[in-house]
């Protein structure tokens, strides 16, 4: 299927889950509290689909799929015949309440656990975590070309996405980490990352560039996918040609090419290059000339251009048995959770931009489409992040969420009373401006990162 009805679908099954489950929390604690339950619908507006259980409940499906609700049985909602009182919500004592409440995050919490086993279970394949090229701060700190980066800090790296989730936190921090090194001559090293010589400003979503870390599996070949006319390429070089060599230093990679070029010219004079074609290695003669960039810049130059293609091939899976990714998954899901209020953190004081933190649908359709394009362990890992960023989001002590609900019942054992209604009428305003602002900057940054960049 096409990105676009992909995204939306991978969108619509995601959300489907995680509100099923949230949602389900609530109802089944509810239900153990002795309350009644009026309806239990997933997602908002006219009801697509209804039917009636024979406990009184009504289930349904609506028309607008971002969310859902479980409606009780509540004296402050409408009135409620007198055998029916002892069900109603309002009336339970305020630790069953708040166990009704917190339900619904404790259980996007506890799915994110089994969602991780899951992908554990069924291993998730990936890159292994070998370095490619190096340059400004890692080939500063002493990286090189073929290291295999076995920890960051003291997160454990099997994978290169390990490896980039653990430094990602240290750079936007600009703190200096150790990285633990094998070489390829197997011995082991530790690097110190000076990650505090970042600039102030840079990309955050390239943060691993601007380290200058290139993964191994990221390597462009050295393949010619066009030669231009009248160039010193031209009736040399053919569409098709690796070239493995210039004037006898090799060519891995097509970035390799332009330093080789630049001091063969510098140096002056033919020299030959050598490559692959049609099975045959053929060394050719060939001469740089001088071009022009459109800044006016002067550069030496073949007149070949890369095919642009790279498809490598995973090399490393993580994967663990049953019994080993039990605890795997509660430490990876704790681990998240930490990185997850460390960047709530980073994004309120500033050192990190909303721009990058705060996730609309458009963002999440097209990741949850992405992840679910490598996979079911990918997609199982994507929906294991958004139901623990749902289970913590909704625990947030803002009015209208279920931490809202929490702090005035936390109060009212302080107290010894509920809140007073004026007080929860108030915070329910207060509630609805800051989630419509944080909804507005949601659908903002989308507007920025996905429709105007």
């Amino acid at each position: 299927m096409g990105e676009f009805i992909g995204s939306i679908w991978w969108l619509i099954v995601s959300l489907g889950v995680l509100v099923t489950i949230h949602e389900y929390g609530h109802f089944w604690v509810a239900r153990r509290c002795g309350v009644k339950v009026l309806r239990f619908s997933i997602g908002f507006g006219r009801p697509l689909w209804m039917k009636r259980g024979r406990d009184g409940t009504e289930y349904a499906i609506a028309a607008l799929p971002l969310g859902g609700y479980v409606k009780m049985l509540d004296e402050r909602e409408g009135d409620v015949a007198a055998e029916q009182v002892g069900q109603a919500f309002n009336r339970k004592s305020v630790w069953k309440r708040i166990a009704i409440v917190a339900a619904g995050p404790v259980a996007n919490l506890l799915l994110c656990v089994a969602l991780f086993w899951g992908m554990f279970v069924i291993g998730r394949p990936d890159f292994a975590p070998v370095v490619g090229q190096v340059g400004r701060i890692a080939q500063q700190a002493g990286l090189r070309e073929g290291d295999t980066v076995r920890a960051v800090g003291d997160r454990a790296t099997p994978t290169w996405s390990e490896v980039q989730m653990a430094l990602l936190p240290a750079a936007l921090d600009r703190a200096d980490i150790d990285l633990q090194v094998a070489g390829t001559d197997g011995a082991d090293r530790t690097v110190r990352l000076p990650l505090s010589r970042l600039p102030e400003h840079f990309d955050e979503r390239n943060a691993i560039g601007v380290i200058g870390l290139m993964p191994r599996h990221a390597r462009v070949p050295a393949i010619v996918g066009r030669v231009a006319p009248d160039t010193a390429a031209w009736g040399v070089l053919a569409e098709g040609d690796r070239i493995t060599a210039i004037d006898g230093e090799p060519v891995r990679d097509w970035r390799d090419i332009g330093p080789l070029v630049q001091a063969l010219g510098e140096h002056g004079g033919p020299a030959m290059i050598e490559v692959e074609r049609d099975g045959e290695r053929l060394a050719l003669e060939i001469e740089p000339r001088r071009a022009e960039m459109e800044t006016g810049e002067a550069y030496w130059a073949l007149g070949v251009q890369s095919t642009g293609r790279s498809d490598p091939q995973h090399d490393a899976l993580l994967r663990y048995g049953p019994v080993q990714a039990v605890p795997a998954a509660f430490t990876e899901a704790t681990h998240q959770a930490r990185e997850l209020f460390a960047m709530i953190g980073r994004a309120f004081t500033g050192r990190v931009s909303v721009e990058n933190t705060v996730a609309g649908p458009i963002t999440i359709a097209r990741a949850t489409n992405a992840f679910a394009g490598q996979g079911a362990a990918w997609y199982l890992s994507i929906l294991a992040l958004l139901s623990l960023s749902l289970g913590i989001l909704n625990l947030l002590p803002i009015p209208i969420l279920d931490g809202g609900h929490l702090l005035y019942y936390l109060i009212e054992l302080v107290k010894g009373s509920p809140v007073s209604e004026r007080v929860m009428a108030a915070g329910q305003y207060v509630g609805l401006a800051l989630i419509a602002g944080l909804m507005g900057l949601a659908f903002y940054n989308d507007i920025v990162n996905n429709l105007v960049r």
